[in-house]
């Protein structure tokens, strides 16, 4: 054998490890961007749950507190932002408006602490209930799309990922963080 076909035979190994490499870190980073898109998925579905039932539970609440309506008006305006937020992907202004949302909630209880009949009402009873039900599993799922943003969002950086990234197109993902609400204490005033 001479040189040029011992190279051809190093360099035909050499380039077929480049491509294994690449295409397995192209897999990967398609499997992490998936993981990402599915737990932002699962996220959607617990939002519009919530995002449904919060319309019932005010209701319920409007019919023995009607002189609340200020809480009435900033529930449906919060929801309305949260919505269109999620139906476009927005990521952050999801955050910032489960912050609105997250606020306002106590603020119905203290109005439900006013109207011992409102406490006592079965379907508000069962809806408070669905909601905490919800509200633990958003809160499992946020973590897990944090987790997974995250996951996705080192590998695009990391050295030689980060070429493989490029060619992609990969951008980072904003994490799901409710802004303000867990990092204040709530004031309740009427």
């Amino acid at each position: 054998m001479d040189a040029l076909m011992i190279g051809l035979i190093v360099g035909g190994f050499l380039f077929s490890v480049f491509l294994i490499w690449f295409f397995s870190t192209w897999n990967r980073l398609v499997r992490l961007d998936e993981n990402a898109k599915k737990s932002w998925a699962d996220i959607d579905v617990i939002l519009k749950q919530r995002y449904d039932m919060i319309p019932n539970l005010v209701n319920i609440v409007k019919g023995y507190a009607e002189h609340e309506r200020e809480i009435f008006e900033q529930f449906a305006q919060a929801r309305q932002t949260a919505a269109g937020c999620l139906a476009q992907g927005d990521v952050k202004g999801v955050g910032a408006a489960e912050g609105m949302l997250s606020g306002l909630i106590p603020r119905i209880n203290m109005v439900a602490e006013q109207y011992p009949d409102l406490k006592a009402d079965s379907s508000f009873v069962n809806l408070q209930n669905q909601l905490v039900a919800l509200e633990n599993q958003l809160a499992d799922r946020r973590e897990f799309y944090n987790a997974s943003s995250t996951n996705f969002n080192s590998a695009i950086q990391m050295i030689p990922t980060n070429f493989v990234a490029s060619i992609k197109g990969c951008v980072r993902k904003d994490l799901f963080v409710v802004e303000g609400v867990q990092r204040e204490n709530v004031q309740i005033s009427f």
